[in-house]
């Protein structure tokens, strides 16, 4: 937009250009009076918008997260006793009911609807709307829907108010909807894109448009799909739309329960599932409350959690997948050191000690020592949701960091929950870019500002398995981010050889005679995977000699059968690459009770640290890893 001539803005004096105390407050339908500050009921992100605005240090704002549930449009959402589902509406609604509620002209596009005035309920306001704006850009029917058209009327509608006699200017707030298709990022290189986006970034450095009452709200669901350029823009206010936290999310479900006729009896297991529903958009908890009602079912039954995990997992387009914890850290056979510390820090977080929590781990180790398991066992001895974080990237441009950027906020809300990322030193990337455009860095920088933000301590638990430590990137494994480093180890004592043969028969539904397995050869390296492969071998060379005996089966082993069973067994040859995972798996450390005894000796000696990583370099120049 190009700005007034010198001889049109001499003809207004300076504090003319100015906002008064009369004319400038956001002010809002219910409100006190203009230029009073935002009742108490509004959204947080809706304060900080009106306090960069009134402060002066923007007219141009950006709203990202989650700008496509339902917020808060009336008084009557603070209220559960008395709210309806009409207190709560779209984020759009609240812009013109409640934010822009008394200025003159409030008007919307978006590439689907096009140009559209917004007054909310108000049917007079919207027709003094289109009368205005049919004075200037012509009638409705021919208002443009192309986005090169339509940005162009926006800009000579705030530009002719800008030369208007400062009696006939009018409060202007502009909607700007689904802003990723309008100044989207990778394409600043066409044409029609790259002015789209110079006008917006003239809308926001413009300092006449400051000084009078306009204002520009652009949504999008995610922030990495719109333009850098605009994002990192000093005059662009960017403000995150969060998740709902457990109180509105109560008073939105009480609403919503009343509205959906769910029996007076299970108002308390509403409150229960709005407690719950951690992770949930008020859309989605509306669909679980309102389907309960028709069912006439309590909402917090036993369904609950399969709808929430099928909604959490839906909304995040399958990014991050639900683990329901079975067990606990007391099925881990051993790793005992690893076990007392896990189940320590567990205690603490159950009692809401979350200053002591550790921000994270690194669950390292050779292949089959059980890194999964662990982790699976840590979140069920917590008591809290367990998620693992799946591919989130995409061969499509600015879709990869989209995704993570919607994936980590749902993971925000879902707090307490252990995040587990298995194969972390491939899925996390690094600084490097790696010819992607800068995709990798990127990631790498949102995951480790996410999980070194230490007001998610104790909240959000991240667990990084990995069984080449010494490819993750070293800010990673920092302190204040994984910072506690777990190394496991196969079995390496008898009794750690029978309490894995113990477990593996369990998780296997067979039972092992008395004194079995016996001495085992522990030269062989045996994993958690290599010891339930025998025990299911044994198995079925009992099943095999029973029916040749045309007998039935039982459910022990017998000592010949595991004989035979590991007489026939094969360890794998990869020897060297065991021995590089072993070895990272010490040197990444962090307390040395975690170490078996030969490890700690090895450690202990005069430089055994430095002969161990000497090793390690010299397995991966002969592997070529």
């Amino acid at each position: 937009m190009s700005s007034p001539s010198p001889s049109v803005a001499a003809t207004s004096p300076p504090q003319a250009m100015g906002k008064s105390d009369a004319a400038s407050g956001l002010g809002t339908a219910t409100g006190n009076g203009v230029g009073a500050a935002l009742p108490g009921w509004c959204p947080r992100w809706a304060e900080r918008l009106g306090d960069a605005y009134l402060s002066g240090t923007s007219c141009v704002f950006l709203l990202h997260g989650n700008v496509r549930d339902l917020v808060p449009v009336s008084p009557a959402a603070t209220d559960a006793a008395t709210a309806d589902a009409s207190a709560w509406g779209t984020v759009p609604d609240f812009l013109a009911k409640e934010m822009f509620g008394r200025w003159d002209v409030v008007l919307a596009y978006d590439v689907g609807k096009g140009l559209r005035p917004l007054a909310g309920p108000d049917a007079n306001r919207l027709r003094t709307m289109a009368q205005w704006l049919t004075e200037r850009i012509g009638a409705a029917a021919t208002w443009p829907r192309d986005p090169d058209q339509a940005v162009a009327a926006i800009d000579a509608i705030l530009e002719r108010n800008l030369i208007d006699p400062p009696e006939q200017r009018k409060r202007i707030a502009i909607v700007l909807d689904y802003a990723q298709y309008l100044v989207p990022d990778g394409e600043a290189g066409s044409r029609s894109a790259a002015s789209r986006l110079v006008r917006v970034l003239g809308w926001a450095t413009n300092p006449l448009l400051r000084r009078v009452n306009v204002a520009v709200v652009l949504l999008t669901d995610t922030i990495s799909e719109v333009h850098p350029r605009l994002v990192q823009n000093p005059a662009i206010t960017a403000i995150d739309v969060p998740m709902p936290d457990a109180a509105e999310r109560e008073r939105f479900a009480l609403a919503t329960a009343a509205a959906a006729g769910v029996k007076p009896e299970h108002v308390e297991s509403v409150k229960r599932a709005a407690a719950l529903a951690g992770g949930l958009t008020l859309e989605s908890l509306r669909a679980v409350i309102t389907l309960s009602g028709r069912e006439g079912t309590a909402p917090d039954g036993p369904e609950f959690t399969a709808r929430k995990k099928d909604l959490i997992e839906r909304s995040c387009h399958g990014l991050i997948e639900f683990i329901q914890p079975r067990l606990t850290l007391d099925a881990v056979a051993g790793h005992l050191d690893a076990k007392q510390r896990l189940e320590a820090d567990a205690r603490s977080i159950k009692r809401g000690q979350l200053d002591a929590a550790p921000m994270g781990y690194l669950i390292c180790g050779p292949v089959g020592t059980g890194k999964s398991f662990i982790a699976e066992c840590y979140a069920g001895s917590v008591g809290i949701p367990c998620v693992m974080l799946k591919n989130f990237r995409s061969k499509y441009v600015g879709e990869t960091e989209g995704n993570l950027e919607h994936a980590l906020g749902v993971l925000r809300s879902l707090g307490p929950v252990v995040v587990v990322i298995d194969e972390a030193d491939a899925a996390l990337g690094n600084r490097q870019s790696d010819g992607d455009s800068g995709t990798s860095a990127r990631v790498f920088s949102m995951i480790a500002r996410q999980m070194g933000d230490t007001r998610y301590r104790g909240k959000i638990v991240w667990m990084l398995l990995t069984s080449r430590p010494d490819l993750l990137p070293i800010d990673l494994k920092r302190q204040g981010r994984a910072e506690v480093h777990i190394p496991l180890f196969y079995p390496h004592d008898q009794a750690e050889i029978d309490a894995m043969f113990s477990a593996m028969a369990r998780k296997c539904g067979v039972k092992l005679a008395a004194g079995l397995p016996g001495p085992v050869d522990l030269e062989l390296g045996l994993s958690g995977a290599d010891i339930e492969s025998i025990v299911l071998a044994a198995r079925r060379k009992g099943l095999e000699r029973a029916a040749d005996a045309g007998k039935q089966a039982g459910d022990t082993l017998s000592a010949d059968d595991l004989k035979a069973a590991l007489d026939d067994f094969m360890p794998s040859a990869q020897g060297l690459e065991k021995e590089m995972q072993e070895i990272a798996a010490v040197l990444e450390c962090t307390e040395k009770r975690f170490l078996p005894d030969r490890w700690k000796k090895k450690v202990g000696e005069p430089g055994g640290r430095s002969h161990l990583q000497e090793r390690l370099a010299a397995i991966r120049d002969v592997i070529g890893s």
